[in-house]
């Protein structure tokens, strides 16, 4: 299968997707069964975000003319994905990287996140049997020539451990943040509501510590926040928000809340779910290049980097961890 056909059959899927067939409708119901983390709302941003972003034919075609991929993978290998499950077809992008570039692939999914993409999968198949030979799914990931994983700090040391031999990508935990002037108007910190909230905040694009000056008055700010109330209403982030606020009541912290997430001054870039780590700082450019040099760090948002409210729309060449993924599979 040549480099056209490939771009043809991913610009089909893009289509597929906003089309929103009974059958896609029912996969996207199933995945929501499965994973109550899934709703209907969050996977209908997820997978059109990937339908503009990623499967449109200009943006399609400016990204393989920039590494030049060639018309024909001579010597495809067989790429083994681990992918993660903490976002709706969160591991898509490295199975956009792999097909692209000719090369086969085995996806061992998450339990969490294995109905989407196995059903784009499989209208990939039914269009063009040729797939079956490019794109095919296993619990275990013997024999490949190459890997690419995502995980917890945990389970990276274990793909470290048993990949290590082989031509690899492993990726751990990162999340990101935001840092704020105190000058931000009401609809910059709405988008900074969409970097913290959605997804209930699982992503490593998702916002879950915000810095910001002395003196900073946090109320426009959770006022503005409100417009994610409704998420309160979920039966497992109302959980995770109980949970927190009992724990810094009995431990007598100090916190801020608006009923749907807790603000708590706190040195670490990550927070559990329903919260929101915040730190004050004193020189905003030292902060920036401190958090730029920051390997935990995936994205950060604000006046002086990614626009707020755009965090959780990456482009094709927003590379997870900042490695190019595509560049490493056309060096194989």
């Amino acid at each position: 299968m040549n480099l056209q056909q490939r771009l043809y059959l991913l610009n089909r899927l893009g289509g597929y997707i906003l089309q929103n067939d009974d059958n896609w409708q029912a996969a996207k119901e199933k995945a929501y069964r499965q994973n109550a983390w899934f709703t209907p709302a969050f996977i209908d941003l997820a997978t059109h975000q990937i339908a503009h972003a990623f499967l449109q034919p200009g943006n399609l075609a400016d990204w393989t003319k920039q590494y030049q991929v060639p018309a024909e993978n001579t010597a495809p290998k067989n790429v083994g994905i681990v992918m993660a499950g903490n976002i709706p077809l969160v591991g898509c992008h490295d199975f956009l990287c792999t097909f692209i570039s000719g090369h086969r692939q085995t996806i061992k999914t998450s339990s969490k996140d294995e109905v989407l993409i196995k059903h784009l999968v499989q209208q990939l198949h039914n269009w063009d049997p040729a797939t079956k030979e490019l794109i095919t799914f296993g619990d275990m990931l013997k024999g490949c020539d190459a890997y690419i994983a995502t995980g917890s700090n945990n389970s990276s040391r274990y793909f470290e451990y048993y990949f290590n031999k082989y031509p690899h990508i492993i990726r751990r935990n990162r999340t990101s943040v935001a840092i704020l002037t105190g000058q931000e108007t009401s609809p910059q910190l709405e988008k900074l509501a969409d970097d913290v909230y959605l997804y209930f905040g699982l992503g490593c694009r998702n916002v879950t510590k915000i810095y910001v000056p002395k003196d900073y008055d946090f109320v426009p700010l959770l006022e503005v926040f409100k417009k994610y109330d409704y998420l309160a209403e979920h039966n497992k982030y109302k959980n995770n928000y109980d949970y927190g606020l009992a724990i810094l009541i009995l431990n007598k912290e100090l916190y801020m809340t608006n009923e749907s997430i807790i603000l708590r001054e706190h040195p670490s870039l990550f927070s559990p779910i329903a919260q929101l780590n915040y730190e004050y700082y004193t020189s905003l450019p030292e902060t920036l290049a401190s958090l730029k040099n920051n390997s935990d760090v995936q994205c950060i948002t604000g006046t002086e980097a990614i626009p707020f409210g755009q965090a959780q729309q990456p482009a094709l060449t927003d590379y997870a961890d900042g490695v190019d993924t595509l560049l490493f599979l056309l060096k194989l």
